[in-house]
């Protein structure tokens, strides 16, 4: 499977296991999840023989927008140890401050605070200088507000 913005080169994104040969049809499918950038893609798909011959599909347009909302997502793994992923989405460009708290409301680190286009987007938090237990991480943009829980275990 490729992926391409209009007037780039193709990007090799995924391979799916063929079934092998057969007379009767065969349906694959591919979610893309590491899309962060709203606009037109092209895909097309790279059927390669048992020979090394290979033949590609037409090419297929896809318009991923962006968002329609702000979203902070529970982070992942949660518990972690020691570091975890944080994902949030915003529908228009804005200033995005991200923070982590302890139990006491005390800000232990500022992730990020600066400008984010509109999409989906990721932040990696390392808690290796952290001792165990319950943090709350929070996001602000624009006018939006959210917190959510996290565990550190170590």
């Amino acid at each position: 499977m490729e992926r391409k913005p209009k007037l780039e080169n193709g990007v090799k994104i995924a391979f799916v296991e063929g079934h092998g040969n057969s007379n009767s049809p065969k349906y694959y499918s591919y979610s893309d999840k590491s899309l962060t950038t709203s606009g037109k893609y092209l895909y097309r798909l790279k059927q390669v023989d048992i020979d090394g011959t290979f033949e590609y599909s037409d090419a297929v347009e896809v318009n991923f927008g962006a968002p329609e909302d702000f979203v902070l997502n529970q982070n992942y793994p949660n518990p972690f140890n020691p570091t975890t992923s944080i994902q949030f989405t915003i529908p228009l460009d804005s200033r995005v401050r991200l923070s982590v708290f302890n139990v006491l409301g005390e800000e232990v680190a500022e992730l990020v605070n600066q400008n984010f286009a509109a999409g989906y987007h990721s932040v990696d938090f390392n808690g290796s200088k952290l001792n165990s237990g319950i943090y709350f991480y929070k996001l602000e943009a624009n006018n939006f507000m959210q917190i959510r829980k996290m565990m550190l275990v170590k």
